[in-house]
């Protein structure tokens, strides 16, 4: 059973209206699972107003960091994700940890003028579409999917054991699709055309082709040390050794 099953659905009265969290390096999927730590102040705020409503937040990729603050906010990618609040934590100095699941694919039709501090958009969602005439080999595209995956990540205690459960868990060939996309280091560009892409099974193929030709290597990369440190990525990766961090442009 999921235990994320209520929060992966969008509120019955949901109209297209967003907050958009802008940050560089990071392509949100559906069924993903990211920390945030939020601490900018418009953050801050974009943060209780969606606890105290719908609970949600579209992540979306920030792919001009160069304007001014004259200038226009900086371009983020159409393709975004709808994200909901699975736990909050309240810290010391305003500062909040976050656990978010992607819900939803969708594209950003306009961004909305609005005298808040953070920025919203409104959006059409993007919906998965499961060709019928491939219903019969989609076992085998799993099979493959996972093999392709199967191959690359590093050959630690317990991840044949995690393969195996995969290929014999209900857990279908979207959701295992957007999960690997998000956890493998491809490049943005290849993100987020998976994560524009809305048939499930071509999905699945296009993703094939990139873990059997990328040149990836996970062997000696963990699974921590490849994950966002959202602090860093907020504010344009500034020293390590840096923080607080400074506010970022976004």
């Amino acid at each position: 059973m999921n235990p994320f099953s209520d929060a992966t659905e969008l509120p019955d009265d949901f109209d297209g209206d967003v907050r958009l969290f802008p940050l560089p390096g990071l392509v949100m999927f559906p069924h993903a699972m990211q920390p945030l730590h939020v601490f900018e102040p418009r953050y801050v705020e974009m943060l209780r107003e969606s606890l105290a409503t719908d609970q949600l937040i579209t992540m979306a990729t920030l792919i001009d960091q160069h304007t001014t603050p004259a200038e226009s906010p900086p371009r983020v990618s159409p393709i975004v994700c709808v994200g909901k609040i699975v736990s909050h934590a309240e810290l010391d100095d305003d500062r909040h940890n976050v656990l978010l699941v992607g819900v939803r694919r969708a594209r950003i039709r306009r961004e909305m003028e609005t005298t808040q501090s953070f920025r919203t958009a409104q959006v059409d969602l993007i919906d998965d579409f499961y060709m019928p005439a491939a219903t019969s080999k989609r076992s085998e595209l799993k099979r493959r999917l996972l093999t392709a995956f199967g191959k690359i990540i590093p050959p630690k205690v317990g991840s044949h054991q995690m393969l195996h459960d995969l290929m014999a868990g209900q857990m279908g060939v979207g959701p295992i699709t957007d999960i690997i996309a998000y956890m493998m280091p491809f490049p943005l560009a290849d993100k987020l055309q998976l994560l524009e892409m809305s048939d499930v099974d071509g999905r699945a193929e296009y993703l094939i082709e990139l873990l059997n030709h990328s040149d990836i290597d996970l062997q000696s990369v963990s699974v921590s040390e490849q994950k966002i440190d959202l602090q860093e990525e907020s504010s344009h990766r500034p020293d390590r050794n840096s923080f607080p961090p400074p506010f970022s442009a976004n």
